[in-house]
């Protein structure tokens, strides 16, 4: 029996080991989401050798299932260790978040054992950062025309988060979720307990941010971190959609920010939109350059 255990902070460094080794760009190969979901999808983690096991328990009515083990030891034993655990749970295998990577090395390694189906709501939106820090080219006018606009008309002002305002982001969330009735939507309710943890544990999560103010008062803020060798992710992003051009300079300014500091950041993962159309309108619009395609993989029990 694989003997699980909760995530907690005190994983980090282990867990950021493994996940560093095999450079993985699914944004949930991510330590900062494991942790802050971890209560909501009832991730149990564990060590095999050198590898990360994750397992979800997301809903009583719903199998559990595996993500694909970051690390580096034998992937093959790994797996073997996860399907005799789902079969002593009486439960069936399947993996989730599997990368067409992942995908290749699982059938390369098992043949024929599983089917693998492609989850569509839960794709990683990627785009070049120097993309979304010019924001050049014809697509992309209609972002640019948001933002001149902004600057225009508004006096403004953009920050990177501090102890010194992150209480004011959080503030500016609390205001953000009432506008939109979080706690009548259960994603965003959930949403809304992953957010708190990434405030409640900023520094330790190694988080960075940035917000935006118009006469003083913040009106938008983003979240995020390296999530691999050449790619950063975007935990969160903020902002009061009836303020014109709000989004778009958030999304604009704090790209800038990673192109400076990271040069050898190449792409910005933005997650994914869960099948929502109205986010899924939102990531389309600035033409992503890459989707990370994720896939569940299910063992047929032959």
């Amino acid at each position: 029996m694989i003997n699980y255990k909760k995530v907690t902070l005190e994983d980090k460094p282990w867990i950021d080991l493994l996940l560093q080794a095999s450079d993985l760009r699914g944004c949930h190969q991510n330590f900062t989401n494991l942790f802050t979901w971890s209560e909501i999808n009832h991730y149990q983690i564990a060590r095999f050798e050198d590898r990360l096991i994750v397992k979800a328990h997301p809903e009583t009515d719903t199998t559990p299932y595996y993500f694909y083990p970051a690390g580096t030891s034998s992937l093959a034993d790994a797996v073997e260790w996860m399907k005799k655990d789902a079969q002593n749970c009486n439960h069936d295998f399947h993996m989730s978040g599997l990368s067409k990577a992942n995908v290749a090395e699982m059938q390369s390694l098992f043949a024929d054992q599983f089917s693998y189906t492609p989850q569509r709501d839960y794709f990683d939106y990627i785009y070049y950062v120097e993309k979304l820090a010019t924001l050049a080219g014809k697509k992309l006018h209609a972002k640019r025309n948001h933002i001149n606009y902004f600057k225009k008309n508004f006096d403004w002002q953009f920050e990177l988060i501090t102890a010194e305002n992150i209480a004011e982001c959080w503030k500016m969330n609390v205001q953000w979720c009432i506008q939109n009735k979080c706690l009548e939507d259960g994603h965003l309710t959930e949403e809304y307990c992953a957010v708190k943890r990434c405030f409640d544990h900023y520094d330790t999560l190694q988080l960075q941010g940035g917000l935006l103010r118009k006469d003083g008062e913040i009106i938008a803020y983003t979240m995020g971190e390296k999530l691999n060798s050449d790619t950063y992710v975007i935990h969160i992003e903020k902002a009061f959609s009836d303020i014109r051009g709000t989004y778009q300079m958030i999304n604009r300014e704090f790209a800038e920010v990673v192109h400076e500091k990271y040069p050898e950041i190449i792409y910005m993962n933005r997650e994914e939109d869960v099948g929502q159309e109205g986010l899924r309108k939102a990531k389309l619009s600035y033409y992503p350059d890459d989707m990370e395609e994720k896939y569940q993989a299910k063992y047929l029990n032959k």
